[in-house]
């Protein structure tokens, strides 16, 4: 099957393996995405992805609420390895071989990540679930993806939302808000557009990694990125 990326990054939040519960682990949701991903698969596709832990808990919300900060962010991590897990064993079950690398080293779980033995679980058709964010309090999981994506060669970095694209402004609050198809980075960082956090986006930017942002609730939508078709906006 014709694709028009060999190697990508997928960054899933926390969120959507909730499902429509928006907390905790929805094994339908989590099932739907190990479909697709197997599909992903199918074609080709060499694939690394990060999951975030907001459907367990968020640093920054932990720390709003009197957590200290490094202790919050650390908890943050640890809920994105529970994600991995539980996507890991999900895939397995699909026949897909996969790899848990984690960035805080727990070998009785997941292997530590090391860049050249992640590389070579790509080049053997494994799909590698980084988790443990960066390691490091004060960086968010979308900067842990643009990382790993920079470090994997990936050639794009799939950023599933739950909204369709890139607007102008929050559809969600402003109904009147322009959909954009496509924007390159010096429109989205004069405009303000928000497409991820600033740290993940300025490393995007200098090293020209683009990212498709879609609806991770749109039907195939990452099959479709990766084969070239528009699907949400291309930011490059």
């Amino acid at each position: 099957m014709a694709t028009a990326y060999r190697r990508a990054l997928l960054k899933l939040s926390g969120e959507a393996l909730a499902g429509e519960r928006g907390i905790g682990l929805d094994f339908d949701a989590v099932g739907a995405l190990a479909d697709e991903i197997e599909r992903v698969r199918a074609m080709g596709v060499a694939l690394g992805v990060v999951v975030g832990g907001g459907n367990i808990i968020r640093g920054v919300t932990a720390s709003a609420g009197g957590l200290d900060r490094v202790n919050a962010d650390y908890m943050g991590m640890l809920a994105t390895i529970i994600n991995a897990l539980a996507m890991q064993d999900t895939l397995e079950k699909r026949g897909v071989h996969t790899r848990v690398m984690t960035a805080i080293r727990m070998e009785s779980l997941a292997e530590p990540y090391i860049r050249r033995r992640a590389l070579r679980h790509l080049e053997k058709d494994r799909v590698v679930l980084f988790a443990g964010g960066t390691g490091n309090p004060f960086f968010s999981t979308d900067t842990a993806a643009v990382l790993r994506a920079l470090e994997m060669e990936a050639e794009v970095l799939l950023k599933a939302t739950n909204v369709d694209g890139v607007f102008t402004s929050d559809p969600k609050v402003n109904p009147d808000a322009e959909f954009l198809p496509q924007l390159s980075f010096h429109d989205a960082l004069v405009n303000g557009y928000e497409v991820m956090d600033a740290n993940a986006f300025g490393l995007c930017k200098a090293n020209r990694l683009p990212i498709a942002v879609f609806n991770i609730k749109e039907p195939d939508a990452i099959v479709r990125t990766l084969r070239g078709e528009r699907v949400g906006t291309l930011v490059s």
